[in-house]
């Protein structure tokens, strides 16, 4: 992959940011949405390349805000050759469950880890297939095995349908779905009790660019990267 440009949501900190960063190191044109200005613009002034970096005020479960997004995006870039549903997070009242967790808390999770996904697939295909680009959705081990009454999980299994289903629809217009499922990772998801085994955020981004830059024809499909000592 070479002098490319992509579109990364929910990318001013962790796995996001980092994927940002690498891209850049590595020559490509990178487009980052966050909700929060204030953290948007101390990504971009820290980050700098501003030649080759663009920053947009988004929240990736607003359809209107995603969709000038990648407008944008193509309006400033040229062309957009790859897209990565990067944007969750975990409920506040996590570790609690459906059965005594706050019903209250739920929907902001639901809709940015579910319908954002969905909402940048339908923004950005009309663009991937004009370069034969890719779309790459942020996945989770916790869309692959199960835990009790877990929503978090249950959204990012729904992340894992939805990876398959786009493939269906993507592959004969040229192009290629990625499902990225990280194990435990050095994150804010853990707020404060990070395994000591987790990853560190440079080899789920380095996984990210790994499906960012196969050759044309190459359908990866999904990665999971756990760390040693994950037992699950």
């Amino acid at each position: 992959m070479t002098g490319k440009t992509v579109l990364i949501t929910g990318a001013t900190s962790g796995i996001g940011a980092h994927t940002a960063r690498l891209l850049l190191d590595r020559g490509h044109r990178v487009a980052v949405t966050g909700r929060d200005e204030t953290r948007l613009k101390a990504f971009l002034d820290e980050t700098g390349r501003p030649d080759r970096l663009l920053g947009i005020i988004a929240d990736a479960a607003d359809w209107p805000a995603t969709q000038a997004a990648v407008t944008r995006t193509v309006a400033h870039f040229g062309a957009l050759h790859a897209a990565v549903a990067n944007a969750g997070f975990v409920a506040a009242d996590h570790p609690r469950t459906i059965a005594d967790g706050d019903p209250e808390l739920w929907a902001p999770m639901v809709l940015t880890n579910v319908l954002g996904p969905a909402l940048l697939a339908n923004a950005a295909l009309p663009h991937l297939e004009a370069t034969g680009g890719r779309l790459v959705l942020i996945g989770s081990v916790a869309g692959l095995k199960n835990s009790p009454a877990n929503l978090y999980s249950a959204t990012k299994w729904a992340v894992t349908g939805m990876a398959e289903n786009l493939r269906m629809y993507a592959t004969s217009r040229g192009v290629g779905v990625t499902l990225v499922n990280p194990g435990m990772t050095d994150t804010p998801f853990w707020q404060g009790g990070v395994p000591p085994f987790a990853l560190s955020r440079e080899p789920v981004a380095e996984a990210i660019c790994f499906a960012l830059g196969q050759p044309a024809g190459v359908d990866l499909n999904t990665l999971t990267i756990r760390p040693v000592g994950q037992p699950v």
